[in-house]
């Protein structure tokens, strides 16, 4: 690996900052000395990249980094983490001869095209057919990503990069509205964000068990006041609702894979998409439970446009780290 072909990339989420290494100029990307640090534990990401360096020694002259907040200026501040930089300081005190800011689920759309067949499981549709654009791509983690691959093999691909997750959420049925209140009473406003994200999955176990507290305005006819205790952690619920015996917490999965579905269904729709891609951190987690869940009756409770989205193929990624492999993809893609 020469000097010049050597880049970092770097996926940094609410939760935790990941790294690697590549040689830009190798037939393929191959993600080296793969590192995930948690963020709690720097100050800063200038701090958590010159901790992973100082670990790899090597001063790449390159790098990609694809953080979970918009990147349209050189002022930079993380969603769901309390971190803020400039682009141009960070460049200058790294001493990169070019750094590339990236949307966190703008990079996962970057990846998708660099996917092996073994890297994907369809959960319904035909996955057989070529891939070409226009492509969903959404995922819960830390955060709701959503992103928009467009093109195709032979002319290229290009990302668009949004803030989908952030948008208004439309709850359906008596439970979603109950969650909603909960969730606006809170915070002000619901986004689809606040419950497709793991602690989202939190909420919707607390609201479902009957442990939220609300005030008296926004409570369902016959529901009262609780004391509301402390949320249970995402990774509990789903280990839970998968071995079979705790029901609230197979409920709360059940809603969370419901609304996951309308939303799915709601960016197909609005990106016009001939596949959709699901990737981040929870869904890879519980598979079986969401092909049996009401994922896909939602996805297709579109009215009139229901036999429209039933010919599109819906995909979960299972690369451990999808982020990093699309920065990459994109720092190549900006050479040519």
């Amino acid at each position: 690996m020469s000097a010049d072909s050597l880049a970092l990339v770097g996926d940094i989420g609410g939760t935790n900052a990941r790294f690697a290494l590549v040689d830009l100029a190798a037939p393929a990307i191959e993600l080296r000395a793969s590192k995930s640090l948690p963020n709690a534990g720097f100050a800063s990401l200038q701090h958590a990249i010159e901790h992973y360096l100082a670990e790899v020694r090597e001063a790449p002259a390159r790098a990609a980094l694809a953080v979970a907040c918009p990147v349209g200026s050189d002022e930079i501040r993380l969603t769901n983490r309390a971190w803020s930089f400039s682009r141009s300081e960070l460049q200058a005190a790294l001493g990169l001869a070019e750094l590339r800011m990236l949307n966190d689920f703008g990079a996962v759309a970057w990846a998708v095209p660099a996917l092996a067949d073994a890297q994907l499981v369809t959960l319904h549709g035909d996955a057989q057919a070529p891939l070409r654009g226009p492509v969903s791509v959404l995922g819960p983690g830390t955060g709701l990503g959503v992103a928009l691959l467009v093109g195709d093999p032979a002319r290229g691909w290009q990302v668009v990069e949004t803030e989908g997750g952030h948008v208004g959420f439309a709850p359906i049925g008596d439970e979603e509205r109950a969650i909603a209140a909960w969730l606006t009473a809170q915070h002000g406003r619901t986004s689809t964000e606040r419950l497709l994200c793991g602690k989202g999955l939190s909420e919707i176990d607390l609201v479902l068990r009957g442990a939220a507290v609300l005030p008296a305005a926004h409570l369902l006819p016959g529901e009262s006041s609780l004391q509301r205790p402390a949320l249970r952690d995402p990774a509990e619920i789903v280990a839970a609702a998968l071995d079979g015996h705790d029901q609230a917490a197979r409920r709360a999965l059940a809603r969370f894979c419901a609304v996951l579905g309308s939303v799915a269904g709601d960016c197909a729709l609005i990106h016009g998409a001939r596949r959709v891609v699901i990737a981040g951190g929870i869904v890879p987690r519980f598979l079986p439970f969401l092909r049996s869940s009401a994922f896909r009756e939602r996805f297709l409770a579109k009215g009139r446009m229901a036999t429209l989205l039933e010919s599109v193929p819906i995909q979960v990624i299972t690369h451990p780290h999808p982020g990093l492999l699309g920065a990459a993809c994109a720092l190549r893609a900006s050479e040519s």
